[in-house]
């Protein structure tokens, strides 16, 4: 039996030099990350230490931590010449990392390109995350489709990050993470219902942050939406940023097989009680049997 982590972030060396090289957001100037849409931000490098982190994940008691790229930089959205090079360095970097982690492939969205990501699969990342903001309509799971389908032909499941923020240059810092981050995790969820699952009926699927917390309006999407309907049990939210009033009240709507642990470091931090007061029930589900599920599609 394994604990599992689904979401978390880590810089290696070859991403940050990278990222050092370019000239243009997003880029790296020293540690300061800046991005289109978003004030600088300063990253701290003990945070993306490989030695430090492998040593944090076994205080958390993790068996397997999964790291992806930090869509919301918007590495998927560039040009392929631009962003080959950027994805080229996250996957050499996140297949060179040691035990406990494990990785989450990424794919440039603006020109879709299944044959080089199902060679990246094949190098043993765990399944392909896709920025939220590339998969909120149904011209976006048009142009998504063939690496969704690819998902669906190699068992591997599909992980829906927050995508690039909307430039809000007068807001507080704070903003894009609780305002366009969560609005993207709320489209997506809703698209995916829409758009995602008549076309992909195997896709095994995970969105992040509680989807934004899109499940709490199943009461409203009842009333206005196409009447609701069972449950869906490949699809599941991870908990990266809430806490237990959140969790407990999407597991009250979706149930408790559809949560999975994510904590979102080092941006986050994972849950003081890891079945956030839930009982050591809800502990297993959401970091043993769900996490398995995702990831295999076998209880």
């Amino acid at each position: 039996m394994t604990n599992v982590d689904v979401h978390q972030h880590l810089w290696t060396p070859s991403l940050v030099a990278a990222l050092r090289s370019r000239r243009e957001p997003p880029r790296l100037d020293g540690w300061t990350l800046f991005l289109d849409g978003e004030p600088p931000y300063e990253i701290r490098p003990a945070d993306h230490d490989v030695a430090r982190r492998t040593e944090l994940a076994a205080t958390d008691g993790l068996g397997r931590a999964l790291v992806s790229l930090s869509a919301p930089i918007g590495v998927e959205w560039l040009p392929p010449a631009e962003a080959r090079p950027l994805l080229d360095a996250y996957h050499d970097g996140a297949a060179a990392l040691p035990e406990p982690f494990g990785a989450w492939a990424a794919a440039c969205v603006r020109d879709v390109d299944a044959r080089a990501t199902a060679a990246v699969l094949d190098q043993g990342f765990v399944g392909l995350q896709l920025p939220a903001n590339a998969l909120a309509d149904a011209a976006g799971y048009a142009r998504c489709a063939p690496l969704l389908d690819l998902l669906e032909e190699c068992d591997l499941p599909l992980f829906v990050h927050p995508g690039p923020a909307a430039a809000e240059p007068t807001g507080p810092a704070w903003w894009p993470a609780m305002v366009p981050y969560v609005q993207q995790m709320h489209a997506a969820w809703f698209a995916f219902r829409a758009f995602g699952r008549p076309r992909h009926p195997r896709l095994r699927v995970c969105f992040a942050l509680l989807a934004g917390l899109a499940p709490l309006h199943g009461e409203r999407f009842a009333a206005r939406g196409d009447g609701g309907g069972p449950g869906d049990p490949d699809v599941f939210v991870e908990t990266s940023s809430y806490g237990p009033t959140a969790v407990d009240a999407v597991v009250r709507a979706l149930g408790v097989d559809a949560v999975v642990q994510g904590s979102d470091r080092p941006y986050a931090q994972p849950p003081g009680q890891p079945g956030f007061g839930l009982g050591g029930a809800a502990a297993y589900a959401f970091r043993i049997a769900n996490p398995r599920r995702l990831l295999t599609g076998k209880d």
